[in-house]
C-alpha cells in the first residue's frame, strides 16, 4: 500500500485552492492535510474505509468529510485543478490502481457442483 505523502510545495497549492472554495472549511491545516492524505491512501490502496490506519484519524469521520466534499463537487474541482498544474499531476488518481472484485466487471459466477448421492 502506498505511503506517499504530499510535499510541502504541493500542500501549499492545495490549501490555497481549498481556501478559494467557499464551500470548504479548511480549519487547522495539519488536520486538513492529514485528511487529504487519508483519502489518497484509501484511493491508492483500494481498501475499505474501516481499514484506514489510525494515524489518519477515525475512519468514519474521514469518510463523512469525504462524502460531504463529494456532494459539493469539491473532489471534481480539485481533480481539474491538479490536472492543470504540472507539479500536481501525480496526485491525480488513475482508475487502474483501484481494484474491483471480478463480479463487479461482469465475470460469471461460479456455481457449486452438486453430486448425486448413490
Amino acid at each position: 500500500m502506498s505511503t506517499k505523502k504530499i510535499t510541502d510545495k504541493q500542500w501549499t497549492k492545495i490549501v490555497n485552492f481549498l481556501r478559494a472554495c467557499p464551500q470548504v472549511y479548511v480549519g487547522q491545516e495539519e488536520q486538513c492535510r492529514r485528511f487529504i492524505e487519508a483519502v489518497l491512501w484509501i484511493a491508492r490502496s483500494g481498501c475499505q474505509w474501516r481499514l484506514l490506519p489510525e494515524k489518519y484519524g477515525a475512519w468514519n469521520s474521514v469518510y463523512k468529510r469525504f462524502a460531504r466534499w463529494d456532494e459539493r463537487d469539491i473532489w471534481h474541482k480539485l481533480h481539474q485543478y491538479c490536472a492543470e498544474e504540472p507539479d500536481m499531476e501525480h496526485l491525480i488518481l488513475d482508475s487502474t490502481i483501484v481494484r474491483a472484485h471480478p463480479c463487479a466487471a461482469g465475470a460469471s459466477k461460479k456455481k457449486a457442483v452438486r453430486l448425486h448421492k448413490p
